[in-house]
């Protein structure tokens, strides 16, 4: 279990990438008091961090009433990090981590951004939730597992809101071109495991179908 508890931490940092969500929230909050940036990062984060808790609780069952199987869900999440690491490593945004331009724009517009874009995509983006489901389908539904990656989300959840909270000393200190550094080291950890997420949903699916087979010819 602490194997389990240090590998899904690892994902979820990079996935997550607290440092890189510094620049970001500072650049859309630039204009707002040091009471309403903690606000917001505390609300955003709260928000974020109930959607996490609802993938990890029901996204198994969720998978298992849409008829997808683990196999399929690997590959096809595999490849969606794979995209968010490109994402990293070039520094480039396309809405699978931080909003597009559009979304920036109508996002600076609005006076509360807790919710959009803070918490969705910023916390719990796609990557994210897809890294959920990934670790605890991987492992079943076992309370021990779910437990693990709760306490996961809580540590991933605390240190992005310290990141919101200092953020403006934070980009005083790196800067855009220190965030971005990294984020493009980060991508490649990523780059690197979302490969192995293909390559185990690849192989669990030809293991099945090879289980299946023998029974499809009796029958």
């Amino acid at each position: 279990m602490p194997d389990l508890f240090v590998d899904s931490l690892i994902i979820m940092l990079v996935v997550v990438d607290p440092v890189g969500i510094a620049p970001i929230f500072a650049a859309l909050t630039h204009e707002e008091s040091p009471d309403v940036r903690r606000r917001t990062a505390i609300r955003g984060t709260l928000i974020a961090g109930a959607i996490l808790v609802v993938f990890a609780l029901v996204g198994d069952t969720l998978l298992n009433a849409l008829g997808i199987g683990m196999p399929a869900f690997q590959i096809a999440g595999g490849l969606l990090l794979f995209l968010l690491a490109v994402d990293m490593v070039f520094a480039r945004p396309s809405g699978v981590r931080s909003p597009t331009a559009r979304e920036q724009k109508e996002a600076e517009a609005k006076k509360d951004i807790s919710v959009f874009p803070l918490a969705i995509p910023l916390i719990a983006g796609p990557g994210a939730l897809t890294s959920v489901l990934l670790m605890v389908g991987e492992q079943g539904a076992d309370p021990m597992v779910i437990g693990t990656v709760l306490a996961v989300i809580l540590v991933v959840l605390i240190l992005t809101l310290a990141s919101l909270l200092f953020s403006v000393r934070i980009m005083a200190f790196m800067g855009e071109t220190g965030a971005n550094v990294v984020s493009r080291v980060l991508g490649v950890i990523l780059a690197a495991l979302a490969i192995q997420f293909v390559l185990n949903g690849w192989q669990e699916g030809f293991m099945f179908i090879e289980e299946s087979a023998p029974r499809m010819l009796t029958v």
